[in-house]
């Protein structure tokens, strides 16, 4: 039942959302078009519900540039300003509404991660995807980007040991919270999430 409606909620706010967050939408495209090029948005393969890959919408705030041996610059160097902003806004989320009317994802559960990742989870970890991947979560609104990668699973966890409906609704409420404050936008001196190389 409760699925079902998650569902139908995901659906009805995602489209609510679309249209209201339109101009929003617009505006990030044509700042990022302008200040990094064609294409603004970019997709990425994620893992989903039950470890299946998918295709995650996002728009794209970082460059292409890359040091004289052709390696992708350090995260930092290829973050300009204008990337900077529509992150720290979380603007660069909007378009997984796209991936949550497709069924990707919900609006609510832990956050899709990189496929690499998935032969470095341990068994206990590796349920994060009995649910489907949501655009915010509870570890979202619980540190975002500046906890540790075992704080972010256990929070993960007990997100999918005790998901229902009330919750879905405090996550929500936290996470214009969150994005209102810009609060755990980067990680230490990182302003991205450090990358995950496996816990025990």
């Amino acid at each position: 039942m409760y699925t079902r409606c998650k569902r139908i909620f995901d659906i009805f706010v995602s489209l609510i959302l679309l249209i209201v967050a339109s101009p929003l939408f617009i505006l990030a495209a044509l700042l990022l078009l302008f200040s990094l090029g064609w294409p603004c948005v970019f997709t990425q393969t994620r893992l989903g519900w039950k470890g299946a890959p998918f295709k995650v919408y996002k728009f794209r705030t970082m460059t292409s540039d890359c040091d004289d041996q052709g390696e992708l610059l350090p995260d930092h160097l290829r973050l300009p300003r204008m990337g900077k902003l529509v992150r720290s806004l979380s603007l660069d989320e909007l378009p997984q509404l796209f991936n949550v009317l497709k069924g990707d994802m919900s609006l609510v559960g832990p956050r899709p991660l990189l496929v690499s990742y998935k032969d470095l989870y341990t068994q206990e970890q590796f349920r994060r995807h009995d649910c489907k991947p949501g655009i915010t979560g509870w570890a979202q609104v619980n540190g975002r980007n500046s906890i540790s990668w075992a704080e972010r699973f256990k929070l993960d966890l007990y997100y999918v040991n005790h998901r229902n409906f009330i919750l879905d609704m405090k996550i929500l409420y936290l996470t214009a919270e969150v994005v209102f404050f810009r609060r755990g936008v980067s990680s230490g001196d990182s302003v991205t999430m450090e990358a995950f190389n496996g816990l025990n």
